[in-house]
């Protein structure tokens, strides 16, 4: 039994020593040397700033307003395919998961009479205009701590705006654009 485990610690020494000589070798076989100039340069402001921390939070979305002067429909209508899931868009539609957006775009928060709204949607109050559609649509949880809806956002300006201006042709009298 005794000369079992003897054969077994020296295979697992040998093993160790041949591991440790092979590092060795190759520290002295393969010579790496420091590039004279990176690879990837990373931009900095000008005045030689530091570049913003990576880990902070985006300031929040961008106006809505001159977004609006370029935004299509139709293509709103092919970004909010992914909303379709949880809402109808239809006039007079069902509810879903989510509430039916039609009419939504100048409508009071919390626009369907049935529909079971969070509370922390509800407390924002006011009407979904232009602008809060683009802050909601941006960032729900941020917007509405707490809201049920657990869409991420919105994060590009142009699909966002998009999305508004073809919430704004669901309706039956369109609200005028945001100057």
């Amino acid at each position: 039994m005794s000369m079992e485990l003897n054969k077994i610690f020296g295979a697992v020494l040998l093993a160790g020593l041949i591991a440790m000589l092979t590092g060795f070798a190759s520290q002295v076989l393969v010579h790496s040397k420091t590039p004279e100039k990176n690879a990837f340069v990373v931009a900095t402001p000008a005045g030689g700033a530091a570049p913003a921390d990576k880990g902070a939070a985006p300031a929040g979305p961008a106006p809505i307003a001159p977004l609006m002067a370029a935004a299509e429909a139709g293509a709103g209508q092919g970004t909010a395919k992914a909303c379709a899931a949880c809402h109808s868009f239809d006039k007079g539609g069902a509810n879903k998961v989510g509430p039916n957006l039609y009419g939504i775009l100048g409508g009071p928060k919390g626009h369907m009479a049935g529909f079971g709204y969070s509370d922390a949607l509800i407390k924002t109050g006011g009407q979904w205009t232009y602008d809060e559609l683009n802050k909601f649509l941006y960032d729900p949880k941020a917007y509405a701590p707490g809201t049920k809806m657990t869409f991420a956002g919105i994060k590009k300006d142009a699909d966002r705006a998009n999305v508004i201006a073809y919430l704004r042709s669901l309706s039956d009298s369109p609200q005028p654009l945001p100057q």
